[in-house]
């Protein structure tokens, strides 16, 4: 890994951990529940102590993300289109570098119809980063006709792999459900895997267990949204991933911090 690379990895992963908060859902979605004002949520999330967000480059444009490190999203695709799980590219790394970014990121649907055109666009991506120098972040997804379920542990581990082999920096992928079978997907990855935090839950306890249990077999950290930024906490909710992440806490102690029962 070169010198850029590095050092720009460092504002992401400052002890070989993290806690990042993708909010790029305002292309897919729109303006959801947490979302509505941009400038807003990243100053609870600085509060909170997140290390990163992933962000389009629109906000990252106007938005002020203060020390927090910024990761670009370079895929997008809208929950209108009749292919809403081909991410198709909407940005570049030169784009990015000039906005600032300490890293991008890109979206893959492993097993979609058009996974060979979402492949040659990480590739792509892939070479450009190691052009300029910046670290790039695969997000990872099972989702196909092939696919049994978007947490099979097979499946998990094959898309992590895939974004390894392609060049990635860093992994994010679903959590398979138990410790065994994901210590398998981090186990099978040359590069940090970190997991994603799916839908909103209804408890922040189980978020808690999830990234507890993933980090106790060689998870690197997490890329979670909607349930810190629609949270009612969403600076308290950064702050007990943080402990977890970073101050190897327990879910009791995360807990406590959040100011919720377990």
């Amino acid at each position: 890994m070169n010198a850029g690379k590095r050092k720009r990895l460092k504002r992401i992963m400052p002890d070989g951990r993290t806690v990042i908060i993708p909010m790029d859902h305002g292309v897919t979605s729109g303006p959801v529940k947490g979302l509505e004002n941009m400038q807003t949520i990243v100053d609870k999330l600085m509060e909170g102590g997140a290390d990163a967000v992933v962000v389009h480059k629109g906000i990252a444009k106007n938005v002020d993300t203060g020390d927090l490190g910024l990761i670009i999203h370079l895929s997008g695709s809208t929950k209108y289109s009749p292919q809403p799980n081909w991410k198709v590219r909407v940005g570049s790394v030169a784009e990015a570098l000039k906005l600032g970014a300490d890293a991008v990121s890109v979206h893959i649907n492993v097993g979609d119809d058009q996974e060979p055109a979402m492949l040659e666009k990480l590739g792509y991506v892939s070479e450009e980063c190691e052009t300029y120098g910046i670290p790039l972040l695969a997000m990872m997804y099972p989702r196909g006709k092939l696919i049994k379920s978007e947490h099979d542990p097979e499946a998990v581990a094959h898309a992590a792999r895939l974004a390894a082999e392609l060049g990635a920096d860093i992994v994010k992928t679903n959590y398979t459900g138990d410790v065994d079978s994901f210590k398998r997907v981090v186990n099978s990855s040359p590069v940090p895997v970190i997991i994603a935090g799916g839908p909103k839950v209804e408890t922040a306890v189980q978020v808690l267990k999830m990234v507890y249990d993933a980090l106790s077999v060689g998870c690197k950290g997490v890329s979670i949204g909607r349930n810190v930024f629609q949270h009612e906490h969403p600076d308290r909710m950064c702050r007990a991933l943080s402990l977890i992440v970073h101050e190897n806490a327990t879910v009791e102690e995360a807990v406590k911090a959040l100011g919720e029962q377990a």
